[in-house]
């Protein structure tokens, strides 16, 4: 019989703690695991305490994710590099702007034949375009690399309500193994094999924050239901011509838009999620999107408008700013100064009306 696994999450913010309260009970449950599950907490200061110490002592990330007990085995741990060690499974939950300092900090403590699992949305934006944040981790730490992606709001899924995920996982002798460490009876596991899936999930992911931030303009400006409607399948089609051209090592088929990851990721940060959150507040106060992430976020960052940013550079470079209007008016409006009204005429004049 091989020895447990030992799992560290590398994050523990809303979403990282989230996760971490559903590995450290699975690992508990299941001898295939290390009862002990890392936590890596970037160490802050919280009403005069260190935040590793009250996690670790009284089992709640009171800044991130307050009212909810995580198990006592997840272990709180600041320093980064000693959080991996001995690991067989690494989840990544941070912002993926910071993914290449975190690679680079464990790069030299982690095993060879480690799996990792991205659960972050973004991409990563450089001189050969856009790349995706599984590659990056891939080709930074040499190591196998799967993700997971589904209509997960992380407060409820803390709360236990019922939802569905989905692993993308190339090599399918880890897919049971990885099922077995997040599945929950409220916290549905769909395994895709795919490599070519695995890899257009995270693409559109990183396209549905954007359409969420549209739709918080919508409430912000007292918008019906009507025209979220129309954000939502508006941006559902410029999300699949989006991974037709950026996915050109493999077919993009309808069905993938289908999983959890897909139209139901869509649906959910449309209606709920940060980047609605903001969006809505955003468009009612006409406070920058910083301020809104202090005052309402505790400071997290949104993946939104960061990858908003770096998109829209590699779009100019393909000269395919206009084959993209919905996600260009919401780039212009977060970075140029654009009123948010104008994302309205956006719709009126999109291209699919034409």
């Amino acid at each position: 019989m091989s020895a447990p696994k030992k799992v560290c999450v590398i994050g523990s913010g809303n979403w990282g703690s989230a996760i971490a309260k559903i590995v450290g009970a699975n690992a508990a449950k299941y001898d295939k695991f290390d009862t002990t599950v890392n936590m890596w907490v970037f160490e802050e200061t919280v009403n005069g305490r260190k935040l590793s110490e009250i996690i670790n002592s009284d089992h709640e990330n009171v800044k991130y994710l307050p009212g909810h007990k995580l198990p006592p085995n997840v272990v709180a741990v600041p320093d980064l590099a000693e959080s991996v060690k001995g690991a067989d499974i690494l989840i990544f939950v941070v912002p993926h702007q910071f993914i290449s300092k975190v690679c680079e900090t464990i790069k030299d403590h982690i095993k060879k034949d480690t799996i990792g699992m991205s659960l972050i949305k973004g991409v990563d934006a450089g001189p050969e375009g856009l790349k995706l944040i599984s590659e990056v981790i891939r080709e930074k730490l040499g190591i196998t690399m799967t993700v997971l992606m589904g209509a997960n709001i992380a407060n409820e899924v803390a709360d236990e309500k019922f939802c569905e995920t989905t692993i993308g996982c190339k090599d399918k002798a880890y897919g049971p193994l990885l099922k077995d460490l997040m599945q929950t009876t409220n916290f549905r596991v769909t395994v895709v094999e795919e490599s070519d899936v695995v890899e257009i999930y995270v693409v559109n992911n990183m396209e549905i924050t954007l359409r969420a931030a549209a739709a918080g303009f919508c409430d912000g400006l007292g918008f019906g239901d009507n025209t979220k409607a129309a954000v939502i399948r508006l941006g559902l089609m410029e999300m699949i011509a989006f991974a037709k051209v950026f996915c050109t090592d493999c077919p993009v088929s309808p069905a993938t838009f289908l999983e959890s990851c897909g139209v139901a990721d869509l649906i959910t940060t449309c209606y709920g999620g940060r980047n609605r959150k903001i969006g809505e507040a955003f468009a009612k106060t006409g406070k920058s999107i910083e301020q809104l992430e202090i005052e309402l976020l505790n400071g997290q960052k949104l993946q939104g408008p960061a990858t908003a940013s770096e998109v829209h550079v590699v779009l100019k470079q393909k000269n395919m700013v206009d084959k993209f209007p919905l996600f260009t008016a919401v780039y212009q409006i977060c970075f140029n100064g654009h009123p948010v009204t104008e994302f309205i005429k956006c719709l009126q004049n999109h291209p699919e009306h034409l």
